[in-house]
């Protein structure tokens, strides 16, 4: 039995949001270091576009990869 789609995109997007958050704290430690001042508000935004490319790749490729399943590939 092959994931819904709903459930690929439930899958997806709790997968990204804890990415998301990982990825502010990763930047608010890691930019200092590297001389980026890059405020808070900043960060959250440049997360954001992150994590938007990621949930569209999680999703696809989660459809690929059910697809393939499918049709016997994997």
């Amino acid at each position: 039995m092959s994931q819904l789609r709903k459930h690929s995109m439930l899958e997806a997007g709790l997968s990204v949001a804890i990415g998301y958050t990982v990825a502010v704290v990763a930047q608010m430690s890691l930019y200092p270091w590297f001389g980026f001042d890059v405020s808070l508000v900043d960060n959250l935004i440049l997360a954001g576009f992150f994590t938007v490319i990621s949930l569209i790749r999680s999703y696809y490729i989660r459809r690929l990869f059910n697809h393939w399943h499918k049709t016997g590939v994997l």
